[in-house]
């Protein structure tokens, strides 16, 4: 439960310490395994937008924000919109998170891709911002959305009553979209405290049926307000200076456990980007190691047609987000069938829901188990998966996935982030444009003005 404690406050300076930090970002050289990471969440969140915006979450998005009209600052990715920077970051927030195919950070409970290459992508177009600058803020994101929610102490998915997703994604985009305005350090602690003042979110996201409310609730809603934060204090609005050291401050509205000095820990010489998952699969997080042992037992040798009996089991915290829900690619028992049945799983099956109705799929999900396992789930690293496969011979197939492909334990290399990309843009943007894309994105350093990137997109 948050403290509800006036008296608990970060160190004095800490606001300072943040805002100075932001308004440094542009001008700072990142390590090289920093910008090889940061690159590959670029590209990654970039390949979620577009493929998004074909999806019903970002169709509605789009559709709405078309009819808002506004000074066309940035560009709807995906489409030929461009409209003003806050509502830019607003759709293409909603798209990044139209199903499941985002990046994650574990330790910060959030998605940080969803809303703060967004945020960076639309105040980044409207600044004509530089490459190196505009992948500096993007890591900056990270770094500033994981502090803010490791800082509240939450300890569990459901002990906290707002939810780290939405309030991760805020101060993310916000320290993005702040560090690309050239603010100086009040300046950017004002675009803290309105972003502060903005912060929201309850965690019943999870009975959204729809991947819409939900889409908003990580990505969008995030990217809106902390673009709009920096967008306000760019128009000359001012704001409290002490938002997080002050009485009734941050912490103290929000906070579980507050740990204060987390906030400003290692930033700077710690980057947060480092310890963000991307998916080898585009379905919810507590499936991807499930996925994973399916396709290890398939290159075992196991017949799917001689399988009488499987278990999966999972971390119970986990377990309970995944266990029989009625979106495919948030079901742990449909996509372990479809994995087993079509040897992966693809974009398009993740997102196939008529198949749920497969009368090949629902007769393997009749012979799953889904077993919560107290082990599994304090087990580090986390999101760790058993799956056991019983045969009409008698046979037992068993792997435990420990580390998950493409998490901080088992990264995957910046040539399978670029192969899932492709996969995911070429079907909207065609062969060549995506490849220039990606390859632009891996060289984002040489462009003098970021907008090289959108001109690209639009095929010009």
């Amino acid at each position: 439960m948050p403290s509800n404690n006036p008296d608990i406050r970060a160190p004095i300076g800490t606001t300072q310490k943040i805002a100075s930090y932001i308004g440094s970002v542009a001008q700072q050289e990142l390590p090289d395994e920093v910008v090889i990471k940061a690159k590959c969440h670029l590209i990654d969140s970039l390949a979620a937008i577009i493929s998004g915006s074909r999806l019903k979450a970002g169709k509605l998005a789009t559709g709405f924000i078309a009819t808002q009209g506004g000074t066309p600052e940035a560009t709807v990715w995906g489409t030929g919109l461009r409209t003003t920077a806050i509502n830019a970051s607003l759709v293409n927030g909603i798209s990044a998170h139209a199903d499941e195919t985002d990046d994650s950070h574990l330790a910060g409970r959030f998605h940080p891709g969803c809303a703060v290459v967004p945020a960076a992508l639309a105040v980044g177009e409207r600044q004509a911002s530089s490459g190196t600058a505009f992948l500096n803020a993007v890591a900056a994101g990270y770094d500033i959305g994981a502090r803010f929610t490791i800082a509240m102490g939450v300890s569990g998915p459901r002990t906290a009553t707002h939810s780290t997703h939405s309030l991760g994604a805020l101060f993310g985009a916000t320290a993005a979209a702040a560090s690309l305005m050239d603010f100086n350090v009040k300046q950017n602690a004002s675009t803290l405290s309105y972003a502060i003042q903005q912060a929201s979110g309850i965690p019943y996201w999870e009975r959204d049926s729809e991947h819409v409310e939900k889409a908003f609730d990580f990505g969008g809603m995030g990217a809106r307000n902390g673009v709009s934060s920096a967008m306000m204090v760019a128009a000359g609005m001012t704001g409290v200076q002490d938002p997080l050291e002050g009485p009734l401050n941050y912490l103290s509205a929000f906070a579980e456990n507050p740990n204060a000095d987390a906030l400003t820990d290692g930033l700077g010489t710690r980057f947060e980007i480092m310890e963000a998952s991307i998916k080898k699969w585009c379905v919810g997080s507590p499936i991807q190691a499930a996925l994973d042992a399916v396709m290890a037992l398939l290159e075992k040798g196991l017949d799917v047609e001689s399988i009488d009996k499987i278990n999966l089991v999972m971390p119970d915290d986990r377990l309970t987000i995944v266990n029989n829900r009625d979106m495919p690619d948030v079901c742990l028992q449909h996509m372990v069938a479809v994995c087993l049945l079509d040897g992966g799983a693809s974009f398009e099956t993740c997102h196939n829901k008529a198949r749920m109705s497969d009368p090949a799929v629902l007769a393997l999900r009749e012979k799953m188990t889904a077993i919560p396992s107290p082990e599994l789930t304090v087990a580090k690293p986390a999101r760790q998966a058993i799956v056991e496969i019983e045969t009409k011979d008698g046979r037992n197939f068993r792997h435990h996935t420990v580390a998950v492909r493409g998490t901080p334990s088992n990264p995957m290399p910046p040539e399978d982030v670029k192969a899932k990309a492709h996969d995911l843009i070429a079907p909207i943007m065609g062969e060549a444009t995506t490849a220039n894309l990606i390859d632009a994105v891996w060289r984002i350093e040489d462009l003098a003005d970021i907008n090289a990137l959108f001109a690209m997109a639009r095929g010009q």
